[in-house]
């Protein structure tokens, strides 16, 4: 359900919705058939700023933020890979898109946005997997709640000695700098600061990371249990930069995944930044 609601800035809907009890902050702009964009680990919504106005003409595009991501509220559990394709459906129920979606997800949004496909097969039109994580041969870690605890403390230690505050901001910006072809964080500093310098972002941050290699577990067990819809288009559109290595496991996911593989070049991983028309073709070219 929507709580709270307006124009986005781009002519959009700008809302906050809830999904499992959290107010999740989306955007919806554009028309057409329904697109939603899920960025990486840390990263908020206005990182596909360079994307949506070459989707919009043609796609209804979906754009929200994780809990403890951008200005959505604090996460109340710990991620899973089905918790996060339920959130994908829950986000388009609460703004009433029932039809098929393009799911776009990059770097560990790839793995839920894998997940939503097979778990939720008849919602979906198409995969984008943005320069996704992969791994292999990911088990499930021991212990998840006390990870989950330590995580949380951590985050609360920090927080209490200022750290986000202090650090956060310049953390973003080097981050996505250090993770980009050529160029800095084109993102506005008051937005930078308005999400990073908070202690919800960090602990988001925190406990997704914690627990990064128990969602990867979990996907390759859904692999194993849920095929993909035959036909259904998928496209993985990965930023080698020069790493035959890493090159090679995104091909290989694309032979598993039975995908369309293509290479972002020249980018870094933050290929929605650098090749902002290379996601918008993939996108569109699935028709």
């Amino acid at each position: 359900m929507t709580t709270t609601a307006g124009a986005g800035a781009g002519g959009g809907t700008e809302a906050f919705v809830r999904v499992g009890g959290t107010a999740h902050h989306v955007l919806a702009e554009g028309r057409g058939p329904v697109v939603v964009l899920s960025a990486g680990l840390a990263m908020s919504w206005f990182d596909w700023d360079p994307v949506v106005p070459l989707l919009a003409p043609h796609r209804t595009v979906v754009r929200f933020d994780r809990p403890g991501h951008g200005l959505s509220a604090p996460a109340a559990v710990a991620p899973s890979a089905s918790g996060e394709a339920h959130r994908i459906a829950g986000v388009l129920d609460a703004l009433g898109l029932y039809d098929k979606a393009t799911v776009v997800g990059h770097s560990i949004a790839g793995f839920h946005a894998e997940a939503f496909a097979r778990l939720h097969p008849a919602r979906t039109r198409g995969v984008v997997l943005v320069d996704s994580s992969v791994e292999e041969h990911a088990r499930v870690p021991v212990a998840p709640a006390v990870r989950t605890a330590l995580a949380r403390a951590f985050a609360v230690s920090l927080s209490a000695l200022g750290a986000p505050a202090a650090l956060g901001p310049a953390a973003r910006r080097g981050a996505v700098r250090l993770t980009r072809a050529a160029g800095g964080d084109p993102a506005p500093a008051a937005l930078v600061r308005r999400c990073y310098a908070t202690s919800r972002v960090f602990a988001g941050a925190v406990l997704e990371n914690t627990h990064y290699r128990a969602v990867a577990a979990e996907l390759l067990a859904l692999r194993e249990r849920f095929p993909l819809p035959e036909g259904l288009p998928v496209t993985v559109l990965a930023a080698p930069c020069g790493s035959r290595r890493w090159a090679e496991r995104q091909q290989e996911l694309a032979r598993r995944l039975g995908a369309r593989y293509e290479a972002a070049e020249p980018s870094g991983h933050m290929v929605m930044l650098d090749r902002p028309e290379a996601v918008a073709a993939a996108v569109l070219e699935q028709g």
